[in-house]
């Protein structure tokens, strides 16, 4: 029986860490569940234009595809290192953080392990099929342009998002004007520059920073970077500042007003972007290195400085710049620009055929039920994978919370629970009702009780 034919339990669209911790945790359940995970690459890859040396995951390596959820499947982080001979080195290592470079081997070890991925295939179209009460799933190949169909009771929406970058910063050549995410395909035009900047102060770009001021003496560049941030501050990573990314803290954000919700989680960006604390670290260390003897590093860090538009004056790049809170303009130029401006998600082409039974906000975002479905009219389920920070908040895309949420569609999908879905997992409250029932001396004050907001 070939794919066309087949009926599958569950279509992936796009092949990413959740989809695939989704296919691994489906693999360890008694129940026959069949999946086929489309991927328009042609191989498995991570962020591939960051995948520098010595860089890690800003979340530990329990946080793989599955070991939250059971430590004992085999395709979890440590049986990886068991099966490739790395579990003594891993252990000397004595690092709980995971290197990137090494979570993308893990990553592939993973998919050549189970036998749901398909590659090469690019999906077009997504629609319901009334008469036979599933969904038709329509993809081509890249490359050859052969078309493919494939059938499924649900659907796992995993495309993941992709750089983006401001109107105003594009039409130059890519070589000389680029988004992080291509900085490792375009690195060896970087260190030929005369003078580089980097824009933004998220991770990436403070990743790219220090990968440039490392190799800066060979280079001999002037190295700027900018950022319209109020400065290049840490990620929050103390201990009470991270259970923020636990199944309760997503539960209290869900039930709050949606208007609550945004105006709360554009203010929460140091919760999941922000500079790692040891990168900071590093790049002031070396900074420091660099000015002994009353040396110049030839270095420039400048924030709370939009880079509003950039031309092209022939020999480098002129940015127009605001430093916003002094309100002064000036113009910065550079041969090269790499912009760290983030990632966006936007709403696939491919759905347009379920457009009508797709229940949307007053913003044109999807709804999206507590249990990370996408609320549609029809019978069969649509599982969000990172397609709904709007209304479950900051932990939608850590990769720990992924394997939770993973949890719940395998027991969705198996009919009981295969997987223990974790509650009752920090040592703080969020909603008041809980705060109430564990302090003795607490108490809800007559009529302030919440009302809830999400009716789906």
């Amino acid at each position: 029986m070939t794919d066309s034919d087949l009926v599958h339990d569950v279509v992936g669209v796009g092949l990413g860490p959740f989809n695939l911790g989704l296919a691994a945790l489906l693999d360890g359940v008694e129940e026959s569940v069949d999946a086929a995970l489309l991927e328009r690459e042609p191989e498995f890859n991570w962020h591939e234009g960051m995948l520098l040396e010595g860089t890690t995951l800003e979340v530990p390596f329990l946080a793989d595809l599955v070991s939250l959820a059971d430590p004992t499947n085999p395709h979890s982080y440590l049986n990886y290192l068991r099966e490739t001979g790395r579990i003594y080195e891993f252990y000397f290592y004595e690092t709980f953080q995971t290197l990137r470079r090494e979570y993308n081997d893990y990553l592939q070890w993973v998919c050549e392990n189970v036998d749901s991925c398909r590659f090469s295939r690019e999906v077009t179209e997504l629609r319901w099929d009334e008469e036979r009460d599933h969904y038709v799933v329509t993809a081509r190949h890249p490359e050859t342009g052969d078309r493919f169909e494939y059938r499924g009771e649900n659907v796992a929406l995993g495309i993941g998002s992709r750089p983006q970058i401001p109107e105003s910063l594009q039409g130059h050549p890519d070589e000389d004007v680029f988004h992080t995410a291509r900085y490792r395909d375009n690195r060896e035009r970087v260190l030929n520059a005369e003078s580089v900047t980097v824009v933004g102060s998220g991770q990436s770009a403070a990743e790219v920073f220090q990968d440039l001021l490392e190799r800066q003496p060979e280079g001999r560049y002037r190295l700027d970077w900018l950022t319209r941030s109020d400065g290049f501050f840490p990620m929050e990573y103390s201990k009470l500042g991270l259970q923020h990314f636990t199944p309760e803290y997503e539960q209290y954000v869900y039930d709050l007003p949606q208007g609550v919700k945004d105006d709360l989680i554009p203010n929460q960006e140091l919760l999941y972007k922000g500079v790692d604390p040891e990168t900071s670290a590093e790049i002031y260390d070396l900074l420091y290195r660099r000015s002994i003897g009353d040396c110049d590093p030839d270095v420039g860090l400048f924030a709370m400085t939009e880079v509003r538009d950039i031309a092209d004056t022939g020999e480098a790049y002129a940015l127009d710049c605001h430093q916003w809170q002094a309100e002064e303009s000036f113009v910065h130029e550079s041969e090269v620009v790499v912009l760290g401006t983030g990632y966006e998600r936007p709403i696939p082409g491919f759905l347009e055929p379920l457009k009508e039974a797709i229940n949307w906000d007053d913003k044109g975002r999807f709804e999206v039920t507590p249990n990370h479905h996408l609320d549609i009219d029809v019978t069969g389920d649509v599982f969000l994978q990172n397609a709904e920070l709007h209304t479950h908040g900051v932990g939608v895309p850590d990769l720990g919370l992924g394997c939770y949420r993973n949890t719940k569609f395998v027991n969705r999908l198996v009919g009981r629970e295969a997987y223990p879905e974790d509650n009752d997992t920090v040592y703080q409250d969020f909603a008041v009702e809980q705060f109430v029932e564990r302090a003795p001396s607490a108490s809800r004050q007559p009529g302030s009780e919440a009302t809830p907001t999400n009716d789906n």
